[in-house]
């Protein structure tokens, strides 16, 4: 049910509390569908945004960077109406979501500091 299903991921929220920032309030969303595969009894999806999709992002811009480099594919999307700006700019803004990745990372809340000074 819905609601055996919030109980328990509060109680995983609070049993890991320092796993999760506290600057993200309501950091877990679930939704529960009744109707599993038709050829499953059940069934259960889960989706999380973490730092650690930053190597993804990374790999991902790595091949990207090296096929455009060479130019290599890119005559079949020009073929179809995309323009080479296009490319530069979809490689821009996976950068910037690396970087963004990487400032969430890096990011520490300004509470800890405290903490650390009185030990």
């Amino acid at each position: 049910s819905t609601q055996e299903t919030d109980e328990n991921l509060e109680k995983v929220q609070a049993s890991k509390a320092e796993d999760f920032v506290e600057w993200i309030p309501n950091n877990i969303k679930s939704s529960v569908i009744d109707v599993p595969p038709v050829d499953a009894h059940i069934s259960a999806t889960f989706v999380t945004n973490t730092t650690a999709l930053k190597a993804m992002f990374q790999r991902l811009a790595s091949q990207f960077s090296a096929l455009y480099k060479r130019k290599a594919f890119l005559h079949w999307y020009k073929g179809e109406g995309m323009d080479e700006m296009e490319f530069q700019e979809a490689d821009k803004n996976v950068v910037d979501l690396i970087t963004e990745y990487q400032d969430k990372q890096d990011a520490t809340v300004g509470g800890d500091e405290d903490e650390d000074m009185d030990e």
